[in-house]
């Protein structure tokens, strides 16, 4: 009998029961009543029997019922991708415009990605950092290159890295001020950022539905209006903060970028006080933007950058790039973890970031970015609800008078995946950056087709 057709019971079962009927559903299948109405079936699917008899509402059943329910997901499971396309365990195609949140820059299995994967899991994959290993060592070395950085941290994601960023200045400051009791241990950020869920993170985070469930999250922090440079400015000079994070281009908050003017007052007030200024590179950083760095195209540098998301293809890491000024604060023992830098990831790392660094592909995303934003323009010229259209190199958004999850449902049910950002009304584009103009041409036919969602009742 297929497991598809178990049912849910009001039976007590022991905990190894329990996991025994997770682990094989089939062999634990109870035969059906007469009533269909007690299969499991997923939300956002039907409840007609053919639907809720297939695999993807089984597993959605099942997630629903066995993890923390920490996700709203969109009612599709996938089974496996290549390059910019994505298939479901139905074996139905989409055109992936997400990458993962930023994070798929050459796509799915990438096959030098791939390689560099099984070369190293059959060398070694972790030992702890009580131990050396040559990978992160290399992996460093690529990074500080190629930027301002004389010092690298690895961790395991975006919102571990802004933890230690807040760490590493604090430290600083409490090394910088020697001979006061009390050193400046304030933060500044800004409307519409977003810098992790973390404790420390989520507190420099605006959007107080992320931080409001969890108080008292970590106090001290300011946030001020993104771009407000009088005010900012201001508030850097009493001396009182120890850091100012920023996001050069905001992604969480709506594909918003910031002025040079603006992030050179930035580094004009924190030079001046002695503030450290800590640009938040998780999502816009690593090629997304056209350029290596984000920041690179406003000349202007940090003291502490922070990145991820695409560093290792999918595989766990964050990285703090710093000087050598804020990391002789550090001393052994103040910050650690035990699977960050491990040989796999940064092996991965090492190829992704030659891959991405290369300049010919750097001007490629530029260059698609562009052609992109030119062909959503051309479009979606003329339509009531698109109210911008805004990006930088293969980071783009698409501002709308009304909520935007209604257009994303569409693109689903039509293949293509997009996602929202801001507060709902912007349509956020982040493609594997390796997409090619053709799939850009097949998401902009996708998207105008389905216009039409944000005219339904429910959206007005």
């Amino acid at each position: 009998m297929s497991s598809s057709m178990s049912l849910v019971l009001n039976i007590s079962l022991s905990p190894a029961n329990r996991r025994a009927v997770a682990k094989d559903p089939v062999n634990w299948a109870v035969a059906p009543r007469a009533c269909l109405g007690e299969v499991a079936s997923a939300p956002g699917l039907s409840n007609d029997l053919s639907i809720s008899q297939t695999k993807t509402a089984q597993i959605i059943a099942d997630e629903k019922k066995f993890l923390v329910g920490t996700y709203a997901r969109s009612p599709v499971v996938f089974a496996r991708g290549k390059g910019c396309k994505l298939y479901d365990i139905e074996g139905r195609e989409y055109l992936d415009l997400t990458a993962g949140i930023a994070v798929n820059s050459l796509g799915h299995c990438d096959p030098d990605v791939v390689a560099t994967i099984k070369e190293q899991v059959e060398l070694l994959t972790h030992v702890s950092n009580v131990f050396h290993t040559e990978p992160p060592v290399v992996l460093a070395k690529r990074l500080i290159s190629s930027s301002f950085a004389d010092r690298v941290f690895f961790c395991n994601s975006g919102t571990e890295a802004n933890e230690g960023a807040i760490k590493f200045s604090r430290k600083f400051q409490r090394k910088s001020h020697p001979d006061i009791q009390d050193p400046p241990v304030n933060f500044i950020a800004f409307s519409n950022c977003f810098h992790g869920r973390t404790m420390g993170a989520v507190a420099l985070t605006s959007k107080e539905h992320y931080r409001l469930p969890f108080d008292p999250v970590m106090p001290g922090v300011t946030f001020c209006e993104y771009g407000d440079t009088k005010a900012t400015v201001d508030l850097i000079q009493t001396g009182k903060f120890a850091a100012v994070f920023v996001e050069p281009v905001q992604g969480e908050g709506g594909i918003l970028g910031a002025t040079k003017s603006f992030l050179q007052s930035l580094r004009a007030a924190c030079d001046e006080s002695g503030c450290v200024l800590v640009f938040d590179e998780v999502q816009c950083g690593l090629g997304r933007t056209g350029h290596l760095w984000a920041h690179e195209a406003y000349d202007v540098y940090p003291d502490i950058m922070t990145v991820a998301k695409p560093l290792a293809a999918g595989l766990p890491i964050g990285a703090i790039l710093t000087t050598d000024r804020i990391a002789a604060a550090i001393d052994p023992g103040d910050h650690g973890s035990t699977f960050a830098g491990n040989p796999l990831v940064c092996s991965t790392a090492i190829t992704v970031f030659d891959k991405i660094s290369n300049p010919s592909f750097l001007t490629s995303v530029s260059e698609k970015g562009q052609y992109f934003k030119q062909l959503l323009a051309q479009k979606l010229k003329g339509n009531s609800h698109v109210k911008e259209i805004r990006g930088f190199g293969l980071l783009i958004g698409i501002e709308l008078d009304v909520p935007a999850s209604p257009l994303v449902s569409a693109c689903l049910q039509s293949g293509l995946l997009v996602l929202t950002a801001g507060k709902g009304n912007v349509i956020r584009v982040v493609p594997p950056l390796i997409i090619s103009k053709e799939e850009l041409e097949q998401a902009a036919e996708i998207l105008v087709s389905c216009l039409p969602a944000l005219d339904a009742p429910s959206n007005s």
